[in-house]
């Protein structure tokens, strides 16, 4: 029969379904507003081996999902936001992360809509722990990706070779400002606080002005936009940048 939701029993015999570590442990965001759902898939899987964590509103889920996500189980009901918008901005911001949605919108124009949005996978409520756990092994071996490449709009950056190109063109652009940049891009499908980009591009004990982040913004600015088009960072006031077009 199939279960709404895995129990502590299920967490446990889960480690007879599969065998085998994940190494290294995959990231999972779990977006699910259903106590009864959320914290016992986050048991089930870290008892897998991964590394589990719960969101249960869209606002959540766009601060904890980011490029080192492997995998977003994403339910559409949620309190917030419809899940499907959710959907799309990952698909759009995070072109590598792999996404199952686990509903229980379960009429075919429902699971094409949601595959529509962006969804690698569809799983109906109510589910069997053995199915979606094989699916998210699936997802999570497909979303394994060796691309060190991301593009936002006409923007596109290599983490690799530290390469930055707009329209085409290879733009020069000092370390901070790709490493400000790399930031941006890689969580384009969220405004990015100014507080966060500080800590993680310069350092949390950095005591200098924060000045500092507004003029790499503009050089950014200077050297990436094309005349006569939007800017490719967005400022949002009292808030920080997000990577795109406002």
């Amino acid at each position: 029969m199939p279960i709404a939701a895995p129990s502590r029993r299920f967490v446990d015999d889960a480690r007879c379904i599969v065998s085998g570590d994940v190494d290294p442990p995959a990231s999972i965001v779990i977006v699910e507003d259903d106590p009864g759902i959320g914290p016992s898939l986050v048991r089930t899987l870290t008892a897998q081996g991964y590394r589990a964590v719960l969101a249960t509103t869209a606002t959540e889920a766009d601060a904890l999902i980011d490029d080192s996500t492997r995998l977003a189980i994403l339910d559409l009901g949620l309190p917030d936001e419809d899940g499907l918008d959710l959907c799309r901005r990952l698909r759009a911001g995070l072109p590598d992360l792999q996404i199952l949605v686990l509903t229980a919108r379960g009429e075919e124009a429902d699971m094409v809509l949601g595959l529509d949005a962006g969804a690698d996978d569809y799983l109906v409520k109510p589910f069997r722990l053995a199915e979606l756990l094989a699916r998210v092994r699936v997802c999570v071996r497909r979303g394994t990706n060796d691309s060190t490449g991301r593009s936002c709009g006409a923007v596109t950056v290599d983490a690799a070779t530290r390469a930055v190109r707009a329209g085409g063109e290879v733009v020069d652009v000092r370390p901070k400002e790709f490493d400000l940049l790399w930031k941006l891009i890689t969580n384009s499908h969220r405004v990015v606080p100014r507080d966060e980009l500080i800590d993680d591009v310069w350092d949390e004990n950095w005591f200098g002005s924060t000045k500092t982040l507004d003029i790499h913004i503009w050089a950014l600015r200077q050297k990436l936009d094309r005349p006569g088009e939007p800017s490719c960072i967005t400022t949002v006031r009292g808030v920080g940048y997000r990577m795109g077009p406002p």
